[in-house]
């Protein structure tokens, strides 16, 4: 029985440190012109219950608040990106905007 536990705990710790994901994607773009503003804002979670970031939480990572941390009133273009470490237990977000 012990063995068991011990395998299980292992091979709990082994996904934990192995699984680490990031995925960029861009999400929109307008008829606007690309400007030379970019904003970002981000946030990040922890084990999927509760969020922190430029403030309170994963709405701090949206499009608008990245906007606003730009000075950007036009926006051309919106890129997001986000990583997964420890197998899902901890997640970054990144909003980058970009305009004028």
């Amino acid at each position: 029985m012990k063995k068991l536990i011990l395998i299980l705990a292992a091979f709990a710790v082994c996904m934990t440190i192995a699984g680490c994901a990031s995925v960029n994607a861009p999400v929109s773009a307008t008829s606007n012109p690309v400007g030379s503003k970019v904003g970002h804002a981000g946030g990040w979670i922890l084990f999927t219950f509760g969020g922190m970031g430029s403030g309170i939480g994963r709405a701090n990572a949206g499009v608008l608040q990245a906007a606003r941390n730009g000075g950007i009133t036009h926006i051309s273009t919106v890129d997001l990106s986000s990583t997964t470490w420890f197998g899902g237990l901890f997640t970054t977000y990144n909003t980058t905007v970009s305009g004028e």
